[in-house]
């Protein structure tokens, strides 16, 4: 994600990472040049005397630019809803280790009598163990959504045992989620689980489900692919044969109008396609990278750990 150092409103005027322009810069060019030639052919030889005027374009051009606002809204939603989704998670992976803390002091200490209590040594690796199971899950869903398959990073927070059950699993985060259900059913039946606490417990697993359900909702259904063909054609139609509706009226001036009005409408275009999925790598994508390392370093302070990983800065104006 972008977050430039509140730029001035000069260097915002010149600012290129990020923007349309690195996406749009070739086909700009090309109307340019298109635009350029014939300007020169008309001016020079009167060989595109077509006597056009600008009205069916100013028709189109209102139409396509209500189209590529519908879809940019339509993208930016998409966008939000991720943003919001993870917010959701950072506050349930929070909710989650306060209900491990009152479920941890609510263990029996074992004094020789109870053999399904437990030590103090016990209770604290317990904890530790289903918080470093919620810091897998939160990294497995980073890596999910950007559709990466390395299970290194998950290695230090995850059983052997379960990164072996990863190895063959088609949704990692869904299997960790269960994997933790399950440890908080073996504590029940232990008695380390009160029966009216662990319906809390389960309420934060079902509010993992929720929040991966709507982000796979988000990757795995595009905006319709015949919506963004209409109107990729429609634009690169519009701008390509723009100079023949302006030339008559504009004469030397139509590259520069035909320029203008072409970054508007393929930098719209192309912001709609930027938008569309906010889980990637892109410049203004979500910074997952940096959501979940904020996750891990507040979970870990939770446990009464000092030696915490960095947080991740921003590089080059984008946070990863």
């Amino acid at each position: 994600m972008l977050v430039p150092n509140k730029p001035s409103w000069l260097r915002i005027l010149f600012y290129t990472r990020g923007t349309p322009i690195r996406a749009i810069w070739k086909r700009l060019l090309a109307v340019t040049l298109v635009a350029l030639t014939i300007t020169w052919m008309e001016v020079v030889h009167n060989f595109f005397h077509l006597e056009l005027t600008v009205v069916p374009f100013s028709l189109v051009g209102l139409a396509l630019s209500i189209f590529l606002g519908f879809r940019n809204n339509a993208s930016y939603d998409r966008f939000w809803e991720g943003r919001k989704l993870w917010g959701r998670l950072v506050n349930n992976s929070r909710t989650m280790v306060r209900e491990h803390q009152q479920l941890i002091g609510l263990i029996p200490e074992r004094d020789g009598g109870d053999p399904n209590a437990a030590t103090k040594d016990e209770v604290a690796e317990l904890h530790r163990e289903l918080t470093y199971l919620m810091m897998g899950y939160v990294h497995s869903l980073r890596l999910h959504l950007r559709l990466q398959t390395n299970l290194d990073e998950l290695e230090p927070y995850l059983p052997p045992a379960l990164i072996e059950t990863l190895k063959t699993s088609h949704n990692r985060p869904n299997t960790i989620n269960a994997y933790i259900g399950d440890r908080y059913r073996s504590l029940w039946q232990r008695g380390l689980v009160h029966v009216m606490h662990l319906p809390r417990l389960e309420r934060c697993l079902e509010i993992n489900s929720d929040i991966q359900g709507g982000c796979e909702r988000i990757l795995k259904t595009p905006v319709p692919f015949a919506y963004t063909v209409l109107l990729h054609r429609i634009v690169a139609v519009y701008c390509f044969t723009l100079p023949f509706g302006l030339i008559d009226s504009l004469h030397l001036v139509t590259p520069a109008v035909v320029v203008f009005v072409a970054y508007a409408f393929l930098g719209l275009d192309a912001l709609g396609d930027s938008l569309e999925d906010p889980f990637g790598f892109d410049d203004g994508d979500l910074p997952l990278s940096q959501m979940s390392r904020m996750i891990e370093i507040n979970l870990r302070q939770d446990l009464g750990e000092t030696e915490l990983p960095e947080p991740i800065v921003a590089h080059n104006d984008v946070l990863p």
